[in-house]
């Protein structure tokens, strides 16, 4: 949400997103910064999110502006910093000697946009320390987006070394619904944890994609059964409907199953407000 939109920030508050990102980059103009620097801190420090997690997008580093954003931001504690056009470890390692010098909440964490071929370059060291990236690849956006695929899965790979969760880039074609459907389900075959959006529109599908559907919880639902029954308890691998399955495929199933009730919590939350 534009951090210079009133209104967008008071609908974020509604929405059934997991988080909403307030921004003081791109989507703000030059003379426009320092009100929206003021109306993003007071927004995130009045709360009223509910479950969302709140992130607020700084200005870049090679900008004037970063430094102001960061230090309004981080006294209003949201949950997450976002830095964009990060392409190495010491962009992160700037805004977190940043963060320890003004004493920011040490649970502000920090996300990192990965935007430049340089990033895809030092994609293991960056997720280390912690699109447009067609643009500055001159990859063309194509549907199924297979010039783009090595990049994208560098950055999955990085974060899955890493422990880290990782968000596809936006769809800007609005009009297109179903090709938005479409890449929302290609991220989550590659592996991505979400994807991050630029309008309302797009929630539905999104969670749709990413929202193990009742077949899926059922299977993990036995999958998990079968390695706690007594007999299984040391196996690794185990005969399930005439296929072989191995624990691993276990910790994914619990993993499934968290989701889907945390998604269900969530709905009930929602139905009590």
């Amino acid at each position: 949400m534009p951090g210079s939109n009133a209104r967008a920030i008071e609908k974020a508050r509604t929405l059934p997103a997991d988080a909403v990102i307030l921004d003081l980059e791109d989507s703000v103009a030059p003379d426009g910064k320092a009100a929206a620097r003021q109306q993003v801190s007071d927004a995130v420090t009045a709360g009223s999110f509910g479950p969302r997690e709140v992130i607020v997008r700084i200005n870049g580093l090679d900008t004037e502006w970063w430094l102001d954003d960061l230090n309004a931001v981080a006294k209003a504690k949201p949950d997450a910093v976002l830095v964009p056009k990060v392409s190495s470890p010491s962009h992160l390692e700037d805004v977190a000697e940043r963060l320890v010098d003004i004493s920011a909440d040490q649970k502000i964490r920090v996300w990192a946009m990965m935007e430049t071929p340089l990033a895809m370059l030092n994609a293991r060291d960056i997720a280390a320390a912690t699109k447009d990236l067609a643009k500055d690849t001159r990859a063309k956006i194509t549907p199924g987006r297979g010039p783009m695929l090595p990049w994208l899965m560098s950055c999955v790979a990085a974060a899955r070394a890493f422990g880290l969760d990782i968000l596809d880039g936006v769809y800007n074609d609005l009009g297109n619904a179903e090709g938005f459907a479409r890449e929302c389900n290609e991220a989550r075959d590659m592996g991505f944890d979400g994807k991050t959006l630029i309008h309302p529109n797009q929630i539905g599908p999104c969670n749709a994609a990413f929202s193990p559907s009742a077949e899926d919880v059922a299977q993990a639902k036995k999958i998990i059964a079968a390695f706690d029954l007594p007999e299984n308890k040391d196996k690794g691998v185990v005969q399930l409907d005439g296929r072989m399955v191995e624990r691993l495929h276990a910790d994914m199933a619990r993993r499934t199953v968290a989701i889907a009730q945390a998604i269900e919590e969530r709905r009930l939350e929602a139905e009590r407000v």
